[in-house]
């Protein structure tokens, strides 16, 4: 889950993480009254929407007064900045800068720990300094068990700064830890963290992305979601226990697992189709849940044949075919229906498929090809 840098900088100030105020506002008036409480000098205007990149699609502004803040307030709000529209913005007094650095922690899924990166390469796109330069990027893998210790943080600190300035910024790493360990974040990260020519340290950016699998933990920051970033079917698959992610192909796909799930559109894919979603519909063969899934993926024009794919441990392929079989007595599709069901009771499941015109198949590969052939053909 993505939240906003307003957001994530109310986390950061909560650990003590140095960070200029800042005022939120929606109207142009209100920004001008915002820049007027910051003292009225240069402020900049951010646009708070959930995509990277923002200053340079023109959503990041400086401005030198009150009037010329609602003047660039008027030209950031209502705007489409990759896809979404602009609705608030945050306003905060903009910092000399002698010097930017890069600080992130991130999961480490292959080294199964966090792992912090600093780098003096800060103020642009990480990914492309990783690329061109990885040599730049100082990275620590964090001890689960330990965390991030004061001396660890000032080791990594004293590779891209000196003296009292390394310090500061060491003790920064230590509360961005916190914060991403508190939270149960997947992500947290300044970009940039500025130096000052007087040698202060300021968090002028903040992200934060919070790992979906510990929201049950984290109530107050799961409220914080913004239904207006997400397409409405995420939210409504959600909203009923689905995972379900919008993509640009024909084939629609509902699976039970998300490795499956994943597996599927790959193999999709390999054939030449292409996949109109991911949706996991998880061990359940409640039909309801069956036609909520099936609602949600049949709303997408572009879908025209959608394929099952289902692997029966815990859960009956019968059981599973009976849910499928009720949920599409509910739903007039009027799209050609593959079904795979693989495990328990799998030949009592084909029994009961035979007699509707669901298109059944034994393996994968031949559930995916069929598909493929009823939406119309390889991509």
């Amino acid at each position: 889950m993505k939240i906003h840098e307003y957001q994530a900088k109310k986390i950061f100030r909560r650990f003590g993480i140095p960070i200029p105020d800042d005022r939120l506002a929606m109207t142009p008036d209100e920004v001008k009254q915002a820049a007027k409480d910051l003292g009225g000098g240069l402020v900049v205007v951010k646009a708070q929407v959930l995509v990277g990149g923002r200053g340079k699609a023109g959503g990041v502004k400086l401005a030198e007064d009150p009037n010329d803040a609602r003047d660039k307030a008027e030209a950031i709000l209502g705007m489409n900045l990759k896809g979404l529209t602009v609705k608030k913005v945050l306003v905060s007094p903009a910092v000399d800068i002698l010097s930017e650095l890069y600080v992130g922690i991130v999961q480490d899924r292959a080294g199964q720990r966090a792992t912090l990166m600093v780098s003096a390469a800060g103020g642009v796109d990480i990914e492309e300094v990783a690329r061109t330069a990885p040599e730049k990027i100082v990275k620590f893998g964090i001890n689960p068990r330990l965390g991030l210790r004061p001396f660890e943080a000032r080791q990594v600190a004293f590779k891209v700064a000196d003296g009292k300035v390394a310090l500061k910024i060491a003790s920064i790493l230590v509360q961005l830890w916190e914060a991403y360990d508190d939270v149960d974040a997947s992500l947290a990260e300044v970009n940039p963290l500025v130096i000052t020519p007087d040698n202060e340290v300021w968090a002028i950016d903040a992200k934060i992305n919070l790992d979906d699998n510990g929201l049950f933990r984290q109530k107050e920051l799961a409220a914080w979601r913004d239904p207006e970033e997400s397409e409405p079917e995420e939210n409504e698959a959600r909203e009923a226990g689905l995972s379900f992610v919008k993509l640009e192909g024909n084939v629609g796909c509902l699976v039970n697992g998300a490795g499956l799930a994943m597996a599927t559109m790959d193999l999709v894919q390999h054939y030449g189709g292409a996949p109109a979603n991911f949706l996991d519909i998880g061990g359940s063969s409640n039909p309801d849940k069956v036609v909520k899934a099936l609602d949600i993926i049949t709303r997408d024009k572009n879908v025209k044949a959608i394929l099952f794919n289902i692997f029966g441990g815990i859960t009956r392929c019968d059981d599973v075919a009976r849910g499928i079989i009720e949920a599409k007595k509910k739903t007039d599709l009027g799209l050609p229906v593959v079904v795979r069901l693989v495990g328990t009771n799998e030949e009592e499941a084909r029994v009961l498929l035979a007699g509707t015109d669901l298109v059944p198949a034994e393996t994968m590969d031949e559930a995916v090809q069929k598909a493929i052939k009823l939406a119309g053909g390889a991509a």
